[in-house]
This record gives structure tokens, C-alpha cells and sequence, in this order.
């Protein structure tokens, strides 16, 4: 429980109340702790490149419509 920060500048990203269990072996969040928690862009059809909003750090991926509910993203 608690906030999920990045690992190389300490910014705040992601709360516990947003995990969720997935078949991936990486945390799965369905919504970022606040609007400038991370960046996203356009890597592909489906699917964000998302880094830290506030040093760039890579954080992986959102997946568009793959949250566990319908419409949901997955980070």
C-alpha cells in the first residue's frame, strides 16, 4: 500500500488504489496518481511510450483499452 515513486528522481506516479493483478510479470496500474505524474507518446497503434513527467525516466508502456475494465488503459 502507498505510492509508487520513480526510481530516479523520487516523483510520485502511481497510487496502490490504482494496481491491479495482470498476466505480466510488471505492476499494473489503471491511472496515474496526477496529470503530470508521467508523458506519454505515441509509439505505436495501442500503445503510449510513458516516461516520469518530471526527469523522462522510462516507465514502459499504457496500453490503450486493456485495463480490466472495459475502456480502461493499463499502464
Amino acid at each position: 500500500p502507498g505510492i509508487y515513486v520513480c526510481a530516479k528522481c523520487g516523483h510520485e506516479l502511481f497510487s496502490s488504489r490504482a494496481k491491479y493483478e495482470h498476466s505480466s510479470p510488471w505492476p499494473a496500474f489503471t491511472e496515474t496518481l496526477r496529470g503530470d505524474s508521467v508523458a506519454k507518446r505515441q509509439e505505436r497503434p495501442g500503445a503510449l511510450k510513458v516516461t516520469c513527467g518530471k526527469c523522462g525516466n522510462g516507465l514502459g508502456h499504457e496500453f490503450l483499452n486493456d485495463g480490466p475494465k472495459r475502456g480502461q488503459s493499463r499502464f
